[in-house]
């Protein structure tokens, strides 16, 4: 179901408004990022106590927050998505970033990287030990701090629907919006293969957190020209699921 409605979500936005007009639907890679899709939807679930373990643990040692907790669930609702979406940011940009300076942790979030193409369906490939260690640093703000349960299940479904849409062949410069919100092409810069595309644009809603760090990057009017890495990383979602153990050296620049 998460497949068809995302994918008749966005297969016709690209259709009408595509970035690259000559990349197909059915694009080189296709079948490797279903299977990626297929695999972090499904089996992440059945791996969910993982992911949520570290915040029950929270949980369970800090009831001295109890009072914290209940004026955090008393704010009005909208105010608290606004600072679950806000505080996710800030955790997942350090998370993102940490994963490209740690050459060990760089091998698991290369495989997200090594996608050629990008569409809707590329921000699915990510390797399952990366998929659970982000889903356990998300939900412990999500989880440990007293938001309302309609908020954190409102922000799962944001943050699933708009990860496609950075990833997404959308068309749409936003030179002034792209410096406040995450736009595709904010998101396909971070995935371009030149060199000045290389550890920039780690937020994922709020470019101005990469503003603040000195990691933004979006000059005017330009895409990046091609997408990926300057690594051989195995084709087969065996060979990648390996990568991360058998690869040597340094991050490639």
């Amino acid at each position: 179901m998460n497949l068809l409605a995302t994918g008749f979500m966005f297969a016709p936005l690209e259709r009408f408004r595509p970035h690259r007009r000559e990349q197909r639907l059915f694009r080189n890679e296709w079948r490797e990022d279903l299977f990626y899709f297929l695999i972090s939807t499904m089996f992440v679930q059945v791996l969910a106590f993982i992911t949520l373990a570290p915040s029950t643990i929270i949980n369970e040692s800090t009831s001295n927050w109890d009072a914290f907790r209940a004026y955090v669930a008393s704010i009005p609702w909208i105010v608290q998505f606004v600072i679950a979406v806000l505080i996710s940011d800030i955790a997942q940009y350090w998370y993102h970033r940490l994963f490209h300076q740690v050459p060990f942790l760089w091998g698991f979030h290369a495989i997200h990287h090594s996608a050629k193409s990008m569409d809707w369906l590329a921000g699915s490939r990510m390797h399952i030990v990366e998929v659970i260690l982000l889903r356990t640093i998300t939900s412990l703000p999500l989880f440990t701090l007293g938001f309302d349960a309609s908020v954190m299940q409102a922000y799962i479904g944001f943050v699933y629907i708009y990860s496609s849409l950075l990833h997404a062949n959308v068309g749409g410069n936003f030179n002034r919006l792209g410096h406040w919100i995450a736009t595709p092409r904010f998101h396909h810069w971070h995935h371009g293969l030149e060199r000045e595309a290389f550890d920039v644009n780690f937020a994922i809603h709020f470019p101005f957190i990469d503003k603040l760090f000195g990691t933004f990057h979006l000059p005017e009017d330009r895409w990046p020209e091609n997408y990926g890495i300057p690594e051989d990383v195995p084709k087969g979602y065996a060979g990648q699921f390996l990568y991360p153990l058998t690869r040597t050296g340094e991050k490639t620049d």
